[in-house]
């Protein structure tokens, strides 16, 4: 009762990164309240799908294991949900902004009328006070997430009305791995007992996954560009530096929109967040938008004619100048230096 959940997704027998990165969150916001971290998968062939699960601070796992339940169809898992919801009562519960989550999540939410915030780029424990009403509430889930087109970042609370939930995108939160011993109970349930046989009419006969092109997400050198590349021409620059540096290529929504470079490789908001030891930032203004998916990079280093370009400000390091003159000289000092 009133502990804080995570709903796993699974892909292939592995539970997916980022429900392990929520659940390492989670860990820590279970902490802040005093209460219990629990994990909630439904799939087929789980067997043993608890020993990736605990060594990230789950106290129990809820297990659904029934070969309907796989690949993932959304009138199922909302009523396991729902349904498991409905005896637990948890106090906060946390997804994935995946496809996935996207569409359970707000099936969830409606079910049980708790409302749920998406696309949180950070949670957060606190206090709030109620002015109007006089009251004051305490251990609240704030929702942290950019706002009216990423010019505010707004912190979204659910004083009255449970499970707290938000979804997160991949790569907002840290994944690791508690020290320790990882105790843990689990709990295996009868599937027919929380889905109707109606749930089930929709049955997938054939799927197929195409996998991302690139590996930006897990690079660990990133070289982004942003509108101030200028060009297609001149984005083609960012290639062979990243091809000296043995890095990858990203780039800013503003630099995709006008079509320097592909969507697949979007940094941002609205495209993909990244943790990289080094980033490097060439003619990024630095909205708030993609500040919010690079802005945990181990060192930032920020290439821009314009001293005052917002992302300077969180850089490490600040090159004043034009990308058309900097880049060249990078690439010949990194040739030069790497024989």
């Amino acid at each position: 009762m009133n502990n804080l959940f995570v709903y796993c997704e699974i892909e292939g027998g592995a539970i997916a990164d980022v429900s392990l990165e929520l659940l390492t969150k989670g860990r820590s916001l279970a902490n802040r309240l005093n209460c219990r971290l629990e994990a909630v998968v439904a799939g087929s062939k789980l067997e043993g799908i608890e020993k990736q699960i605990m060594p990230y601070g789950a106290d129990k796992l809820h297990l659904f294991d029934d070969a309907r339940l796989y690949p993932y169809t959304s009138l199922p898992h909302t009523s396991i949900l729902v349904n498991l919801f409905r005896e637990e009562k948890p106090q906060i519960c946390l997804m994935g902004a995946t496809v996935i989550g996207r569409d359970l999540g707000p099936r969830v939410s409606s079910a049980l009328g708790s409302g749920l915030t998406a696309d949180c780029t950070s949670l957060e424990i606190g206090a709030h006070e109620d002015r109007k009403q006089g009251k004051t509430y305490e251990n609240l889930l704030y929702q942290i997430r950019p706002a009216f087109g990423g010019n505010i970042v707004a912190t979204i609370i659910n004083p009255e009305h449970r499970p707290q939930m938000a979804t997160v995108r991949e790569g907002v939160m840290k994944k690791e791995r508690q020290d320790g011993p990882h105790p843990g109970e689990v709990v295996s349930y009868e599937v027919d007992r929380y889905v109707s046989g109606a749930d089930f009419a929709v049955k997938i006969i054939s799927r197929q996954i195409e996998k991302a092109k690139h590996n930006v997400k897990n690079a660990p050198v990133i070289v982004s560009g942003g509108y101030g590349m200028g060009s297609k021409e001149n984005f083609q620059l960012l290639f062979d530096l990243a091809k000296v540096l043995n890095a990858e290529v990203g780039a800013s929504r503003a630099a995709v929109d006008a079509g320097y470079c592909d969507h697949d490789r979007q940094i941002g908001q609205t495209g993909l967040t990244v943790r990289p030891k080094l980033y490097i930032a060439c003619g990024i203004s630095g909205q708030i938008q993609h500040i919010a998916g690079m802005q945990e990079s181990a060192i930032i280093i920020s290439i821009n004619s314009d001293p005052a370009a917002p992302v300077n400000t969180i850089a490490d390091y600040v090159i004043t100048g034009t990308v058309e003159d900097v880049i060249p000289k990078m690439i010949k000092y990194y040739k030069k230096n790497s024989k």
